[in-house]
């Protein structure tokens, strides 16, 4: 398979990271990308691992410099996606998986557009939205996990609407309506953009 930037989006309780978890399970050669932030480690977190954490100078350098992929400003910290790694992975024929919200993708995705013709990213690139059957479906998932107040609930619903507002400008939708079909049409895109299929 050759190697692929397959970018990730998806409103939270749509089951991305489900998603990812099991092509990352079924594809050595997919690596998850690892993104940078100011924001302290929590509990178990490893640096290289979980983020590589940066202070709020060493993230404005990495900006100044185009470092990043993207970054963005998240709750009050700032996030992002340092190139050279993703760059590095896909020279040695690893594809990178960057699970990313839609602004974040949209960064990418314009990065990539301004990149030469036959440049690696340029060639490999793919943007992928998953998205619910419903709104109704993703209020039903998001109250049975039983990990968040009324009021989060409630602004992850209003922001899932913005999110699915734009799911329109990825190259493919799947819909997790039944986890199993969706990562067989996950698993196909990627086979497909990979020229094994």
């Amino acid at each position: 398979m050759r190697p692929l930037l397959i970018v990730m989006s998806a409103p939270s309780g749509a089951g991305k990271s489900t998603l990812c978890d099991l092509l990352l399970q079924e594809f050595p050669e997919i690596t998850y990308s690892v993104s940078c932030t100011t924001r302290a480690p929590r509990g178990e977190e490893e640096e290289g691992a979980d983020y590589f954490f940066l202070s709020q100078e060493e993230f404005d350098r990495h900006v100044r410099e185009g470092l990043l992929l993207e970054h963005a400003e998240v709750h009050g910290n700032r996030y992002g996606t340092p190139a050279a790694p993703v760059r590095e992975a896909i020279a040695e024929g690893q594809s990178v998986l960057m699970d990313i919200d839609v602004v974040g993708a949209a960064s990418v995705r314009a990065y990539v557009a301004g990149l030469p013709a036959g440049d690696p990213l340029r060639e490999g690139f793919v943007d992928i939205f998953v998205e619910p059957p419903s709104l109704e479906e993703l209020r039903r998932r998001l109250e049975g996990r039983g990990e968040d107040a009324p009021e989060s609930i409630e602004l992850r619903l209003r922001n899932a609407a913005g999110e699915l507002a734009r799911a329109g400008e990825f190259m493919y939708r799947v819909v997790n309506d039944d986890l199993r079909q969706a990562y067989l049409r996950l698993r196909d895109i990627v086979l497909l953009r990979g020229g094994a299929l």
